[in-house]
């Protein structure tokens, strides 16, 4: 990966003033936590392809397990939606007073960096979709069920061929994206990776880490979409019976 620097967001200081250090750096935080939250999440869908009938269905063993965890509206509060709340108001800021001079300097880091603006704008509105979906806010077919997780999982993906051919795919392939480009710029926001050999060495830690998670993503949606027909759990147990 090459290392050519960013052209600097010459008027994001004047979002917090003095305070834009802190600003930028708390982005960059809250940006890791989720983004450690969404490797997760993905390889625990992967398991969707293990299969399993009942309490052996593995996918249904992780689901089980998160929602096993004592004060778990505190630890999604804390660890999910308050930093992905905060890093995308700053992410936006940063997106609309950007001055975009990828045409100008279409150097291999710039080029990245445009791509990571845009990338913002889709997973904010696949964000608002898939958490307020899966919520129920949008109806019963949209909505997950952790007691029978596989099952309204397909439902979910399955209820539109735009959710399952246009939303999911372009949500996946940017998360994605954001968030091995996100680490990449963290290593050098926080001083670890100042020296080009680090960057590149670092940007290949990066590109690895992009293509298990998108590997991952792409197998549950896969499975997803192999499955539209997926029996509730109770059905598959009687079924076994």
């Amino acid at each position: 990966m090459s290392t050519a620097a960013t052209a600097p967001d010459l008027t994001l200081p004047l979002l917090g003033g003095r305070h834009h250090f802190l600003l930028r750096r708390l982005h960059s935080l809250t940006g890791i936590l989720f983004g450690g939250y969404v490797i997760v999440h993905l390889i625990v869908n992967a398991t969707l392809v293990q299969g399993g009938v009942g309490a052996d269905n593995i996918y249904q063993m992780q689901v089980n397990k998160i929602h096993a965890l004592p004060f778990l509206w505190v630890i999604e509060w804390t660890f999910i939606y308050i930093p992905i709340i905060f890093h995308t108001i700053y992410g936006l800021y940063i997106t609309f007073t950007a001055q975009p001079n990828v045409v100008r300097y279409p150097y291999e880091k710039n080029i990245f960096y445009g791509f990571q603006r845009l990338t913002a704008l889709v997973i904010v509105v696949f964000l608002i979709f898939h958490v307020l979906g899966m919520k129920g806010a949008f109806g019963h077919t949209l909505q997950f069920q952790d007691k029978d997780a596989a099952f309204s999982a397909a439902r979910h993906v399955n209820s539109s061929w735009i959710v399952a051919y246009i939303v999911y795919p372009l949500g996946v392939l940017c998360s994605c994206y954001h968030l091995a480009n996100g680490f990449w710029t963290a290593g050098i926001t926080w001083g670890l990776t100042v020296s080009a050999g680090a960057q590149r060495r670092w940007g290949w830690v990066c590109a690895i880490l992009f293509v298990i998670t998108l590997a991952s993503g792409t197998i549950a949606l896969a499975w997803l979409l192999a499955h539209p027909h997926l029996a509730p759990l109770g059905v598959a147990l009687n079924r076994t019976a």
